[in-house]
């Protein structure tokens, strides 16, 4: 055991230049996505870059995979929002997230990863594309300069933010067709961030264009002390409450399915051909997750597209999502007043991509023509999921796809597997 335990740490450090440098990538493509989440997630954006920290500095050590990075999830926002708001308190959400990041250690331990596979595709991309409709439609008020009331944008419509959204749209969907899109060191996160930076600087003479401070990102100044007194608590109170047992049983499933779906993509596009051990992965995630309801921040999961940044830019070993997690420590800690020069309005056009990608007309598109068996549960878990709850939508689309599936099969069939 002590020596697979020092084989793993020594492939860990095996490739310190490549993955020093592809730990910087991931780390610039990280922070926006850190701060968007946690906006869109209705909490503090300290929340969002504590779960970037605990998911590089936690996981590396527990986990065996070579390239997937961990951190907060678009897939966990609806979640975050909804749940958060059924508990009443984030501190009482955080006390949830620590119980799902046991029952994950838990699920690790009984080794489940190999039954995610039975959950259907058809509602895996259903859920996905709620939660990417829920994203998109609680950022529009943000593009505008809102408070977050769909309701109120069109009074509290104020120009500045809106040029920085339309501007921030534009480099995303633009920058693939840029000479600059060749380079990996230079997300095009990163780079609506630094354009945004820039308009905002420049409106700040103008009355009529000027981002007020509540349009901006409002990180702590002063180090661990203003970091500690910025992070909430949780709740212990709560642990008796079967309402937060429920909501982390929601939170624990998604990141798990969202986790293992995240390590079979980036499996499947190493050019190393490496297997990451599922069940090990899910202890992992289960003690980051613990780690960071702990400490404040928000749930989290392997994630595809820093993974994909990470293989990208020429991560070999998780010494990158190590490195990727020291300079986000370092970026909370002491890089405060950058943070706080970027718009609201930005991190909305990142999460309104993200949320298109997830709902996509394409997907939607193919799913139809997959035929009724596959269209149906994938439409029923988008109603689903949007009219109830994460975890409801999904058990109604399984019932669905399972009903389905018996009402499709032959009588020949019936009789046979009798």
């Amino acid at each position: 055991m002590q020596s697979a335990s020092m084989g793993s740490m020594r492939a860990m450090f095996s490739h310190p230049r490549s993955d020093c440098i592809a730990g910087v990538v991931v780390f610039l493509v990280a922070v926006p996505l850190c701060l968007g989440i946690a906006l869109a997630s209705g909490v503090a954006p300290v929340s969002g870059l504590v779960a970037g920290v605990v998911g590089g500095l936690v996981v590396p050590f527990l986990s065996r995979s070579p390239l997937s990075v961990t951190g907060p999830a678009a897939g966990l926002t609806a979640v975050v929002l909804f749940e958060t708001r059924a508990l009443g308190t984030f501190e009482r959400f955080l006390t949830a997230t620590m119980i799902a990041g046991c029952l994950q250690i838990l699920l690790g331990l009984l080794r489940t990863g190999r039954f995610a596979a039975l959950v259907p595709q058809a509602v895996i991309k259903g859920m996905l594309a709620a939660i990417g409709i829920i994203i998109v439609w609680k950022q529009l008020p943000a593009l505008v300069g809102g408070d977050g009331d769909v309701s109120r944008m069109v009074s509290q419509f104020a120009i500045g933010p809106a040029l920085v959204a339309a501007a921030s749209l534009v480099v995303l969907y633009g920058w693939s067709a840029t000479p600059l899109a060749r380079h990996a060191f230079l997300p095009p996160a990163l780079m609506v961030v630094a354009a945004s930076v820039g308009l905002a600087a420049a409106f700040t003479g103008s009355p009529s264009l000027a981002l007020t401070p509540a349009q901006m990102v409002d990180a702590p100044l002063g180090g661990w002390s203003a970091l500690r007194e910025a992070l909430p608590v949780p709740d212990t109170g709560a642990f008796a409450d079967p309402m937060v047992w429920r909501v982390a049983v929601t939170v624990a499933l998604v990141a798990s399915i969202e986790t293992l779906l995240s390590l079979q993509a980036i499996d499947g596009i190493d050019p190393l051909k490496r297997a990451s051990p599922p069940n090990r992965e899910l202890v992992a995630q289960g003690a980051a997750n613990l780690a960071s309801g702990w400490l404040g921040g928000l749930p989290v999961t392997a994630v595809i597209v820093r993974s994909g940044a990470n293989l990208q830019a020429g991560g070999r070993e998780r010494l990158s999502a190590l490195v990727h997690g020291v300079l986000l420590l370092l970026a909370v800690l002491f890089a405060g007043r950058v943070l706080n020069m970027i718009p609201l309005a930005c991190l909305a056009a990142v999460l309104v991509q993200v949320g298109l990608k997830l709902a996509s007309p394409k997907l939607v598109l193919e799913e139809w023509r997959s035929g009724w068996t596959r269209f149906l549960p994938f439409a029923a878990t988008i109603v689903a999921v949007l009219a109830t709850d994460l975890l409801k939508g999904v058990v109604a689309g399984i019932a669905l796809e399972l009903i389905l599936r018996m009402s499709t099969r032959s009588p020949g069939e019936s009789s046979e597997q009798a």
